[in-house]
Order: C-alpha cells, then sequence, then structure tokens
C-alpha cells in the first residue's frame, strides 16, 4: 500500500504535519513539497461535510504560501476518491420526505454549490504552482473531477476512473465535463460521461488522462520523486507556463505570442534564471529560489 505520510528517505529538510482541523484529511509538508490524503479510507474517500472544507482551506493556504513549491493530492487507502456521499445524499432525501427539512430554493442552491466548486477544483487548477493527482485505486464522480483539476496525474496500476454520475442520475460538477473534454475531446468525453465506464489505469495513459502508470507499490515514491523534482524548480516560471498552456487551449496564436513575450521578459528578469544561466556556465545544477 502506498504510504504518503512517512518523512521521504534521502531529503534535507524535516516533514512538519499540518493541522487541517480533521482527521478526514491529512497534510505534511517536506522539502517544499505539501502532501494532502484524503482520509476515509472507509468510504473510499468519498467527501463529507468536514473533508470538503478542509480540502478548501489547505488549497488555498498552500498556495498562498511562497515555502511551497508543488503540490501532491492522494487519498488514504485503495481508492483516490470515490466523490460525493451518496448515503448522505439519500439521508438528505429520507429528511425531506418525512418534512424533516426543506427542499432548498434551486437558484441559492446552484450559488452555493458553484462557489464551493470554485474554491475547491477552480482553486486547485489555477494554484500558481505544479499539482500532481496521485491515484492508488478509483477516482470516480466529483473525485475524478479533483484528480483532473490538477496539472499531472500518476497512477497505480490497479486504479480506474469513472464519471459516474450517470449511475446516480446526476449530470456533473467540480469541472469534469471542462477537464475531460480539455484531456481527451469532445467526443470521448461524452462516451466516458453517457456509458460512466470504468476505464483502466492502462487505458487512461493511453488517452491522457494520466500521464504515468506504475506499480501499486511504486506510487508513493514515484509521485514524491515528481513532486520533489519541481517543488525545487523555478517558481515563478512554473506560474506563468501554467497560464501560458491554459490560454493556449482557447486564445489564437497572436494572443498566445504576446502572453508568451511578456512572461518571458518578466522571468528573463529573475534572480532564478541569472541563477541558472551562472549554473550553466558553471556546469553545475541551479538552486532556484522562486524569485
Amino acid at each position: 500500500m502506498a504510504d504518503f505520510n512517512s518523512p521521504s528517505e534521502n531529503r534535507g529538510g524535516g516533514a512538519r504535519v499540518i493541522d487541517t482541523g480533521t482527521d478526514e484529511l491529512l497534510a505534511r509538508v517536506e522539502d517544499r513539497v505539501a502532501v494532502l490524503t484524503l482520509n476515509r479510507p472507509h468510504a473510499r474517500n468519498s467527501l463529507s461535510d468536514d473533508l470538503s472544507p478542509a480540502l478548501r482551506r489547505m488549497i488555498a493556504a498552500f498556495g498562498a504560501d511562497e515555502s511551497i513549491g508543488c503540490l501532491l493530492l492522494t487519498g488514504a487507502g485503495t481508492a483516490f476518491c470515490a466523490g460525493g456521499d451518496v448515503k448522505g445524499m439519500g439521508q438528505n432525501r429520507a429528511k425531506r420526505a418525512t418534512g424533516d427539512t426543506k427542499r432548498p430554493d434551486p437558484k441559492a442552491a446552484a450559488r452555493d454549490l458553484l462557489d464551493r466548486q470554485i474554491r475547491l477544483t477552480g482553486a486547485l487548477y489555477d494554484l500558481p504552482k505544479p499539482t500532481i493527482a496521485a491515484l492508488p485505486g478509483p477516482a470516480a464522480g466529483a473525485g475524478l473531477s479533483i484528480a483532473l483539476a490538477c496539472d499531472l496525474r500518476i497512477a497505480a496500476k490497479s486504479a480506474f476512473i469513472t464519471t459516474a454520475f450517470k449511475n446516480i442520475g446526476l449530470s456533473g460538477d467540480y469541472g469534469s465535463s471542462f477537464f475531460l473534454s480539455q484531456l481527451v475531446g469532445s467526443a470521448k468525453a461524452r462516451e466516458l460521461f453517457f456509458t460512466a465506464e470504468r476505464v483502466s489505469a492502462e487505458e487512461c495513459e493511453r488517452l491522457g488522462i494520466v500521464n504515468r502508470v506504475v506499480a501499486d507499490g511504486d506510487l508513493a515514491k514515484a509521485s514524491l520523486e515528481l513532486a520533489h523534482q519541481l517543488a525545487t524548480g523555478p517558481t515563478l516560471a512554473y506560474g506563468i507556463m501554467k497560464k501560458n498552456l491554459d490560454r493556449a487551449l482557447r486564445e489564437d496564436l497572436h494572443s498566445c505570442l504576446a502572453h508568451e513575450a511578456e512572461g518571458l521578459i518578466r522571468t528573463a528578469q529573475t534572480e532564478d534564471h541569472r541563477e541558472a544561466v551562472r549554473a550553466f556556465i558553471e556546469k553545475r545544477s541551479p538552486e532556484f529560489r522562486g524569485h
């Protein structure tokens, strides 16, 4: 079983355990890498009223923390995240049926959901530093959306993904339609939504949904190695790269060229660039500081 919460071998800095406000979300920081672990293995790490708010808080906190260069998100046990808590949905319906709770106003409910989406997958997608999702097992529904909101995905060989929404009569949320369409194209995204089929890790890699597939026992090691590699990179340049790559999906060439020019001039004036040039001349690895 992948272990993301033990100190990494051969690392210089000590690991710090961060209080997330709930046992359902574990957090630690080591050598500029922040690791968030969804910790409801008994429920396949499905989202709950404690887990989801904590996840929003920690994404915001780590995004604003300049000492962190990369965010790694994973799940405890043998799942990444099964999405929403279907049992909880059933309990809420039962309460409404008995008159214990009122049916929410649709417009108000949509506004509330939009806000929650923006502060979770929206914030994760917009984070100005590299993000990685490590999938020890299934990512389904909103759990898949969370994985897709990250920049990179590494999956254990036994993992799979499914949109799942069709199975419970829902249309999808947390950006799943946006992220999946960007990765696999509209036709394949429609197929995956309409059928809710399970897609193996190997097929996900072929389709471009995940970047790498590794043996189950190698997931933590491979994911942390990549996270530490990215965390020691030029943070400011990474943030501009992310904006450039996002614009490339929606804007024309001349607009992208203009933004690339602005970004390159900005990064050319950074200490990270000057350090990289010195390191090249001195035939050594650069030591980036993120400014």
